[in-house]
């Protein structure tokens, strides 16, 4: 590790900020035909097991009888699987599994575009290129596939790594940027619309390869840990650490380390200052503008809408949403939450007691069945439903499989459910990520999550033995600022200098870091977890 980016970065352990693991609902689902009226069911197989013992993140829908009025959703695929194409890239190469190696211009295309907005990845790539910090480093990635993670792959192998990348969710992936990822050369197994056994598959694919033993882990939502974890241990056992940026992902590490199954240190990177305000409420602020927008095309103006869960994301949306005109309400579990909202000017409400008015519900609290059956039920007639919370357990889509509804694809990531009594509510991307879904990211935001992932990999990799032991740890403040001051120059922004004298009087070093590593700019929208594993 460059010694410009040692300096003051040692880790410290996360004693306060545990959280228990949320669980999620069962996805072993089956994908049902596009006939009304009719519904073909194939199991879906070869799921592994999430956390809680269920499978998890089905891209396929399941039925109560073979009378069921399910017509399709609007994420069905027809085409022939990925797995069965035999596709090389142009330089021969073999090892990936994409939907199109032939769209590999336009990804590359994708990728040039991002760079441009990516300042602070770029600038890491410049800077620590020489170096060649993660000489010797494998890394096993499971993250959104987009442009802007191409950013970061093609930035963590100029750094020295070698890496097998699968994606962490089955509607994000860009297919024309995971094609020129493989085009490049690098093993990248996704693409957009897999089936339950096709997600597990393609994160097996980048665990177990011949002559390849990682020791390396970039988590989004913790599924490549768990698959390694239980499937490979003795290969487990190998990994000298691993990086988690989701509030998903953390929560399962922390209820890992409280049982004493993580033998391995971990960076928890969701709860730097950085990536908390930048990738939770800056970009959520604006993507979910632009989800609702191009799904539905409608008018804010006016509009009633209830956001549920008031942590980063949920602040992020509700400042959109009542920028633009909407009456906005807010549910919250969490006292210090709710009261933010409140002097935010935001009514604190339960969800039955708005659910009959609203237009919009949107989720954001990383929690499960949020919004149940009964809750839609009472929903009026074109209602939009939709989540920004990491996991697709938020909205209880399931309950919704049922004979008596009738599902209509509309368009891409839009379906229409319609009751018997001709009440349709619009449902997008199935109760997933409706941003990285129906819409993209900002490139200058992820550039600061992608920067942030780079130094923990760093650091973590090139730890000398016994500074982290098999914990959570939080990403040590000076890499936070680190991150920060990448992306000034962007705004030809100008700090001020401490004088010697003001330095001493508060007791800082002149070049930082300026907070102490407790220190977070934010409150946790799940602060009740943190409490309940303190206190109980």
């Amino acid at each position: 590790m460059p010694e410009k980016l040692r300096d003051g970065m040692t880790g410290f352990k996360d004693r306060q900020m545990r959280r228990f693991s949320l669980p999620t609902s069962s996805r072993g689902l089956v994908r049902l035909g596009s006939v009304a009226g009719a519904a073909a069911a194939a199991a879906a197989a070869g799921a592994v097991p999430g956390a809680d013992g269920e499978p998890r993140r089905s891209s396929v829908a399941s039925v109560c009888s073979t009378e069921s009025s399910y017509t399709g959703s609007s994420s069905d695929e027809d085409d022939v699987s990925p797995r069965e194409k035999l596709q090389k890239s142009s330089s021969g190469f073999s090892d990936f599994c994409v939907k199109n190696i032939s769209q590999h211009a336009f990804g590359r295309r994708e990728i040039e575009i991002a760079e441009q907005e990516m300042p602070g990845i770029m600038a890491l790539r410049r800077r620590a290129g020489d170096d060649k910090p993660l000489k010797s480093a494998k890394i096993v990635g499971c993250t959104h596939i987009n442009a802007q993670t191409a950013v970061l792959v093609e930035t963590l192998v100029e750094l020295g790594a070698q890496v097998r990348w699968a994606a962490c969710n089955i509607y994000s992936t860009q297919n024309e940027v995971a094609a020129a990822l493989a085009e490049a050369g690098y093993p990248v197994f996704a693409w957009r619309g897999e089936t339950e056994e096709d997600f597990w598959w393609c994160i097996d694919k980048c665990v177990n390869a011949e002559g390849w033993q990682p020791n390396m882990i970039l988590d989004d939502g913790g599924d490549a840990t768990h698959l390694m974890l239980k499937k490979y241990p003795a290969m487990f056992k190998m990994i000298k650490g691993i990086v988690e940026e989701s509030v998903t992902g953390v929560h399962r590490l922390y209820q890992l380390s409280k049982a004493g199954k993580l033998s391995v240190p971990a960076m928890n990177v969701n709860d730097s200052v950085t990536k908390t305000k930048f990738d939770n409420l800056y970009s959520c602020r604006e993507s979910i503008i632009d989800s609702l927008k191009r799904t539905t095309d409608m008018m804010f103006g006016g509009k009633q809408v209830v956001l549920c869960g008031y942590g980063e994301v949920g602040k992020g949306c509700c400042q959109a949403l009542k920028g633009l005109g909407c009456v906005v309400y807010v549910t919250e579990i969490d006292p210090i939450c709710a009261i933010q909202a409140c002097m935010d000017g935001f009514r604190v409400v339960k969800l039955n007691e708005v659910v009959r008015n609203v237009d919009i519900v949107v989720t954001a609290t990383g929690n499960k069945n949020v919004v149940t059956r009964e809750h839609m039920d009472k929903m009026k007639s074109g209602c939009v439903i939709c989540n920004m919370g990491h996991s697709n357990t938020e909205i209880d889509v399931n309950s919704l499989r049922t004979p008596d509804l009738t599902w209509e694809k509309v368009r891409s990531q839009v379906d229409h459910v319609i009751w018997p009594d001709g009440k349709r509510i619009v449902l997008l991307a199935e109760g997933r990520l409706v941003n990285l879904s129906c819409s993209s990211l900002p490139s200058f935001v992820v550039s600061i999550t992608a920067a942030t992932q780079a130094l923990a990999l760093i650091e973590l990799f090139n730890a000398p033995h016994g500074r982290y032991k098999s914990d959570v740890y939080l990403l040590p403040k000076k890499m936070d600022e680190y991150v920060a001051s990448l992306h000034l120059p962007t705004f030809d922004a100008h700090l001020t200098e401490l004088s010697d004298e003001q330095a001493k009087y508060m007791g800082l070093n002149k070049a930082g870091p300026f907070k102490p590593n407790y220190y977070r700019l934010v409150l946790d929208s799940n602060i009740n977890l943190y409490f309940s594993f303190k206190f109980h």
